[in-house]
């Protein structure tokens, strides 16, 4: 219990919550999937008669701190926010199917609070720090959970993402990272931040136990295939601005060799046009305080001062406000929609360059912030499925860039990645 991505305030419960699991992971075990009425992949494979799969035995599972396990308390990152609800009853579907799976359950992980921060730091806790990159930030919001894997604590940490949480701490901790297509992967049993975005994901150190996680979680049926060979849509003018610019442009140079690479004009991914930071900000903002409003007022919890800005500001957003932002969305989508009409798969940076130092004043972060909506709204808005590559290092912290495929291609973006880093 004393590794640092272990949720303290768990702790008193830990032991006989283990022994609950054991217990429950048995021919009985059935989780409660009632607040979500569609099967996971390994209990439709139970219902046919079909052995469960196994490919996750003795593969360490670290699980983000939103996740609800039955007899485990969820903090959600602030203690206040433990404090005023119960324990849960029933265990998260994705988790259940993983511990069917046989993945060994390592512990809950330290979250951003309530999962409203991409940076990785939490004022209730010991500081997290970033076991490959130091001097720099872990990045959020699943912060414990990539902290837990790049520290060889856990193979493979759970998260969510709605804005970036799994992508960035990905990219600024140099693991392999997806963000799933919205709604592939149920998220029941689990606190929610801004339900139209929220995902599930997964960050693993190699790619062949992120997609052995892909493969147990994500249902085949509704994924679909990339057919022949792919149409590349290089995004040139977002990595003229990424501060790796050189090492992507090295490697986007090797691929065009052998593949089908169109260069992106500005005017093709647009992102101050498309609005796509300003956009998602206000529709996930109004979705938070929907969420999070009511016990945030009743119960005037003790937040850190950024995120409770940001939530103040959530409170603020007007009817008209998120009526401009859903028809901006939609033209993002109908835009994105068109261009992969001409593209299979779109690479963009993950992130503008490595973490911004423990070190940075507010200014420095809330910029880094603002910069990271920008690419990770893409994705988000449309809800894609977006796969971290952590291929680069400069100045001795890690970087990369994403593959970004059309809704279902989660497999086989995990599949092309393959392809492609084993060239």
């Amino acid at each position: 219990m004393s590794s640092p991505f272990v949720i303290k305030p768990c702790d008193k419960h830990f032991e006989q919550a283990i022994e609950n699991l054991n217990t429950y992971l048995g021919d009985s075990y059935s989780p409660d999937v009632s607040a979500h009425s569609k099967k996971s992949h390994a209990e439709r494979r139970l219902d046919n008669g079909q052995d469960i799969n196994t490919s996750l035995k003795g593969l360490g599972l670290a699980v983000k701190d939103l996740f609800h396990i039955k007899g485990l308390p969820t903090a959600a990152g602030n203690p206040d926010w433990q404090a005023t609800h119960d324990i849960p009853q029933a265990t998260n579907t994705c988790v259940a199917t993983m511990l069917n799976a046989g993945a060994s359950f390592k512990g809950k992980t330290i979250t951003d609070e309530l999962a409203y921060s991409l940076h990785g730091q939490n004022k209730h806790y010991a500081p997290l720090v970033n076991p490959v990159a130091p001097a720099h930030i872990p990045g959020g919001s699943s912060s414990g959970s990539a902290v837990a894997v790049s520290a060889h604590l856990a193979d493979i940490g759970l998260g969510t993402d709605t804005g970036g949480s799994i992508r960035v701490p990905a990219s600024y901790q140099g693991l392999w990272g997806l963000r799933t297509t919205h709604g592939v992967v149920a998220c029941d049993n689990m606190v929610a931040l801004a339900p139209s975005f929220d995902t599930v994901g997964w960050m693993t150190r190699d790619l062949n136990t992120l997609t052995k996680v892909a493969n147990v979680c994500i249902d085949s049926a509704t994924q679909s295939e990339i057919s022949g060979s792919p149409r590349f849509g290089i995004a040139a003018h977002l990595f003229e601005q990424a501060a790796h610019k050189s090492l992507c442009k090295t490697w986007l140079a090797a691929l065009a060799d052998n593949n089908d690479c169109i260069v992106l004009s500005e005017t093709q991914l647009d992102l101050k046009t498309l609005q796509t930071a300003a956009t998602f900000r206000t529709l996930q903002g109004n979705e938070i305080w929907q969420q999070h409003g009511e016990w945030i007022e009743y119960t005037q919890p003790d937040i850190a001062k950024d995120i409770m800005l940001r939530l103040n500001w959530c409170k603020t957003i007007t009817t008209q406000e998120v009526e401009q932002a859903k028809a901006q969305q939609s033209v993002v989508i109908n835009h994105l929609n068109t261009l992969f009409e001409e593209i299979d798969v779109l690479i963009i940076p993950t992130t503008p360059g490595v973490a911004p130092r423990c070190d940075a004043d507010e200014t420095t972060l809330a910029n880094d912030r603002n910069a990271l909506l920008a690419l990770t709204a893409i994705a988000g808005l449309a809800g894609l499925p977006q796969l971290h590559l952590p291929l680069f290092t400069l100045h001795n912290a890690p970087c990369g860039l994403s593959l970004v495929g059309k809704k279902g291609n989660d497999l086989a973006l995990l599949a092309l990645a393959k392809k492609l880093t084993t060239r």
